[in-house]
């Protein structure tokens, strides 16, 4: 059963989870696509509380996110999908449909039309507000060549958060 929540009341478990990852789920018609993410940044600016996701132009993903203008974080807050976002962070949904091959289970948003992760705990529900491709010019060279030495930089998607849940066990 999910729960609507603040944005903020597990806002610190979201942190700590996201470098272990998280699962960014965007749906485009009938096309449903995730992928494992890392990076990113919860805050709270022109007066509504965002999430900042980083897509590069590459990833399958990004083609999404530019037309659905809208996507999910779906957190594993207990340890749990571990495979489940290694495999989502090697493979690409141009090639696989991830939901089945994983036997993920989307279930509908509630404040977007781009799926959430049943079996994951906590998800937030975006809506892009605003989006900045990377200038490399700004960017200092260590991060270049460390981070970028293909030069596949992101997009940085400013997605307002729209909807927070927070999944409960039934009682049995």
């Amino acid at each position: 059963m999910l729960e609507k929540v603040d944005y903020n009341t597990h806002a610190m478990e979201a942190l700590q989870q996201l470098p272990k990852g998280a699962f960014m789920n965007v749906k485009v018609g009938d096309e449903l696509n995730t992928m494992t993410i890392g990076w990113g940044n919860l805050g709270f600016i022109w007066g509504k509380p965002i999430f900042t996701a980083l897509v590069r132009y590459s990833r399958h993903t990004y083609q999404l996110v530019e037309k659905a203008d809208e996507f999910t974080i779906s957190f594993p807050l207990k340890g749990q999908l571990k495979k489940e976002l290694g495999y989502c962070g090697s493979k690409s949904g141009r090639d696989v449909n991830k939901f089945e091959e994983l036997s993920l289970t989307a279930i509908e948003g509630k404040d977007v039309n781009s799926p959430m992760i049943d079996e994951c705990d906590l998800h937030y529900e975006c809506k892009v507000v605003f989006k900045q491709p990377m200038d490399p010019e700004n960017l200092q060279n260590a991060i270049k060549g460390d981070c970028y030495p293909e030069d596949n930089y992101h997009v940085i998607y400013y997605g307002e958060i729209v909807g927070t849940y927070i999944k409960h066990e039934e009682p049995s």
